[in-house]
């Protein structure tokens, strides 16, 4: 039977392929077909946000389809550009906002922008949807592999622990790969400095420590829910791993944490390894980061 490890591994090491497979199936094949055939036409925010396909198609592709029907909040977005630090797609929490923003900079850009431009945009678009279907189709087989994809798309765009702990799945990634469990009574700045030196922004950059924590994911994944991984067929969600997580990932984390907290820790490294609480999610997701 395959492992998270071993079928993410065969992904991974043949992506181009699964890429193209998943691109011509024919939903994602005529979504795509839509999206390259229109968005050349659009050239202000309003008329990519007022148009439901184009814009489900753009939002999906950079992990934001479930805002679709915010428009308020995509315009916002898209208006603010990324220039400025207090940018709104530079203050929320989910990095994918500003990497959404710069995509489509054009659209507020003082330059009319070229065929060039635009096909460049649409390109990167095109094969970001295409991933993002891939990850899906993976997650209703094995969520790890969908988890360890996505962690190894997105966390070298994150540029502060804050975008970790913003993030529901790169924290869930966070979490199993240390086996530590954050507590969601300790303010977002203790919390912050625990991910900083379990896992330096740094080593997100490095492919070759990128590498080594996906692995190492996936590998106390198949830990935690044995061979072939969960069996879900949602979206990703933060797990409860219940009492499955191994002493050792924990005490060996535990001395990584020596001379960080003392007296009433900050972190819990119990037998238990829970998702942060609901509240404490929701506060992340409305931080304003650099303001």
């Amino acid at each position: 039977m395959s492992t998270t490890t071993s079928t993410y591994l065969s992904i991974e090491n043949n992506l181009a392929r699964y890429q193209k497979m998943v691109g011509s199936e024919p939903a994602v094949k005529n979504a795509t077909a839509y999206y390259a055939a229109n968005i050349g036409k659009v050239s202000s925010v309003s008329g990519l946000v007022n148009n439901y396909r184009l814009l489900s198609y753009a939002l999906t592709a950079y992990g934001l389809g479930d805002q679709v029907n915010n428009k308020a909040l995509v315009t916002k977005v898209l208006e603010g550009g990324t220039t400025s630090s207090k940018a709104l797609a530079n203050t929320l929490s989910d990095p994918n906002w500003k990497t959404f923003a710069k995509a489509f900079s054009y659209l507020t850009s003082s330059t009319a922008a070229t065929a060039k431009t635009i096909s460049a945009a649409a390109s990167t678009t095109e094969s970001d949807y295409t991933e993002q279907e891939l990850e899906t189709q993976e997650g209703k087989q094995d969520v790890g592999v969908q988890l360890a994809l996505y962690f190894k798309r997105v966390a070298p765009t994150v540029s502060s622990s804050m975008g970790i702990l913003g993030d529901e799945n790169l924290l869930e990634a966070f979490q199993t790969i240390f086996g530590v469990t954050l507590n969601a009574d300790a303010s977002v700045d203790t919390n912050a400095a625990i991910v900083s030196k379990l896992m330096p922004m740094s080593d997100l950059t490095n492919s070759k420590s990128l590498n080594q924590l996906v692995e190492r994911f996936t590998a106390q994944y198949t830990v935690l829910y044995g061979p072939g991984g969960q069996d879900a067929s949602s979206p990703l969600q933060v797990y409860n791993a219940g009492s499955t997580t191994t002493s050792s990932s924990l005490n060996a984390a535990t001395s990584i944490m020596d001379g960080i907290v003392t007296g009433n820790s900050s972190y819990s490294g119990s037998s238990t390894t829970e998702s942060l609480s609901s509240a404490l999610l929701s506060g992340l997701q409305n931080l304003t980061l650099g303001g």
